[in-house]
């Protein structure tokens, strides 16, 4: 076992439901090895800012397992790798990795997305133990079968769509409703399925809106006044290109949003169908997280722990049903895992009657 006496925890990118759960797991169970842990905020802006780090006791996480957001806060431009108009990245990573020598720390827990996971694997290259925790409610995290958020945002998506079937079907209108997922379609596909729609555009799939007009013309036919339409953010025509409300720029990803309006205005042109829709955004990360996001979430964290005091560092948890797991994080870092065209659930959903737009 490796000698471990002070543990740093933090969480970056995107706030996801279960951050809080993790975190408290992490404390809960390193203290009862004798381990104290040290939270650092504001992600790894945090080892380059000062006064950002601070003692977790079991008593300050007792009552967090229900919140959402992170007590830590987060960070979504926090890498001491890259360099920007103000900062050298060699300068700063190497102060990153000070600070965490002078923190007294033995070992690193980082939880969250990629970007964060990528910036981790950086630290553990310098030299830092370190042990990941994937996070993310788009579901996208390779080597896990899937994340903490990802059931609390298909869920909060699931009931939207439903409310909006009751407004769909009294103005008989086309409801498009818009998720967040980047570039995979986890989200849509599922929130799209448990909620009855009629129509889920995704990344993975490129589609064809005459396609998709086509496919609510024949609902009509057959005596069907009204369609629902999930769309992923990062969805794209055929042969065209994603929807953006802000370009990538200062190290920071694009913006992606705004296709759900698109395609409500395209689709009510070529359907003489009055069309509305609504974008559920940032609602996709509030609140609590769901019973199921809990116990993973907590899972992952005891894991994080034990492969801490295992000393099995450079590694992330997973979940492999029924298992949470170990996976190196160099097999993790720099890929996203996108909807398989040949998913079960893609083949259910076309049995049922579902369009894709392709």
């Amino acid at each position: 076992m490796a000698d471990i006496t002070r543990l740093g925890i933090l969480t970056g990118g995107g706030d996801a439901p279960g951050l809080n759960a993790v975190i408290r797991a992490v404390v809960k169970s390193a203290s009862n090895h004798g381990c104290e842990c040290i939270g650092i905020e504001e992600s790894f802006d945090g080892l380059l800012l000062p006064d950002r780090a601070r003692v977790l006791t079991p008593s300050d996480v007792t009552s967090i397992l229900r919140q959402g957001g992170t007590i830590l806060g987060t960070s979504s431009r926090g890498d001491p790798f890259a360099a920007t108009a103000s900062r050298d990245a060699r300068a700063s990573s190497a102060q990153a990795v000070d600070r965490f020598h002078e923190l007294g720390l033995d070992a690193l827990v980082a939880v969250g997305g990629d970007g964060t996971l990528a910036i981790a694997y950086d630290f553990y290259q310098q030299g830092v133990p370190l042990v990941g925790v994937p996070k993310t409610i788009d579901n996208d995290i390779v080597g896990t079968s899937s994340t903490f958020g990802f059931d609390t945002a298909v869920s909060f998506a699931t009931e939207a769509i439903d409310r909006l079937h009751y407004t769909a079907a009294a103005h008989q209108r086309l409801m498009v409703v818009e998720v967040m997922g980047r570039t995979a379609g986890w989200i849509a596909l599922h929130a799209g399925v448990a909620g009855g729609a009629d129509v889920i555009l995704i990344p993975e799939i490129p589609y064809d809106l005459e396609r998709v007009a086509e496919s609510v013309a024949a609902r009509e036919r057959l005596g069907a006044r009204f369609s629902i339409i999930v769309v992923a953010e990062g969805a794209a025509p055929r042969g065209g290109a994603v929807t953006m409300v802000e370009p990538a720029k200062d190290g920071r990803l694009a913006r992606l949003g705004g296709l759900g309006a698109l395609v409500a205005a395209a689709l009510e042109e070529l359907t003489g169908k009055e069309a509305r829709s609504v974008r559920l955004g940032h609602l996709l990360r509030g609140g609590s997280p769901s019973s199921h996001d809990r116990v993973l979430a907590t899972r992952f964290g005891g894991k994080a722990v034990e492969l801490v005091r295992a000393g099995e560092f450079g590694r992330m948890v997973a979940y492999r049903p029924p298992d949470i797991v170990a996976v190196p994080l160099d097999e993790v870092v720099g890929r996203t895992k996108q909807v398989p065209l040949d998913l079960d659930l893609i083949r259910t959903a076309r049995a049922i009657g579902v369009t894709f737009g392709d």
